[in-house]
């Protein structure tokens, strides 16, 4: 039979990270921490885009594994990985109440909310911010995009997931340098 053409695509997607993730870490406890981190976003990205679903079996432990890990690697910190689990998950959780309550349907899901608070432990608070942001930014660009293709308006649903998972690689890859980069423009 032929192999679907995600298989391979996957797998290069993961392989690729992998090798970013060993320039910018070498062989070093934070790159295999980094690795199944990235590896559980590339899962997540594609579970959400096929059945808009963010597991609970990878999000779960990922908060867990990401909180203890905190105890061993020097960045985040374990207060910055608690804070992060806490603003990830308790800001989509606010933003998925308020949304339910002023429309009187479900704007956000339970997945989101899990996975940002599993991006908090694993990265830290700054990262949760970096990627809300950055999440918010890219899918509304592209959701705004695919909205129009489709032609189906605002009530098109789009896993926000894949969002949040891209924002949070952002944050790994060039997050300070961006924050810097931000930060400075307000300077004189």
């Amino acid at each position: 039979t032929r192999i679907p053409w995600r298989y391979p695509l996957v797998e290069a997607v993961t392989g690729f990270l992998a090798l970013l993730l060993f320039w910018k870490f070498g062989l070093t406890p934070a790159f295999f921490a980094h690795f199944a981190f990235t590896a559980a976003l590339v899962v997540i990205t594609f579970i959400d885009l096929d059945h808009r679903i963010i597991p609970d079996v990878i999000s779960l432990p990922g908060i867990v594994i990401g909180f203890g890990l905190s105890f061993l690697l020097p960045e985040p910190s374990w207060g910055e990985s608690l804070t992060g689990i806490l603003v990830g998950g308790g800001s989509l959780y606010l933003v998925a109440v308020g949304y339910e309550a002023l429309t009187k349907r479900e704007g956000m899901g339970g997945g989101d909310v899990k996975l940002l608070a599993m991006i908090g432990a694993w990265l830290g608070w700054k990262a949760v911010l970096f990627t809300l942001f950055a999440a918010s930014l890219s899918g509304t660009l592209i959701g705004g995009g695919a909205m129009v293709l489709q032609k189906q308006g605002r009530h098109y649903a789009i896993p926000f997931g894949p969002f949040l998972a891209l924002g949070a690689l952002a944050y790994v890859f060039f997050g300070t340098q961006l924050i810097d980069w931000y930060l400075a423009l307000g300077r004189p």
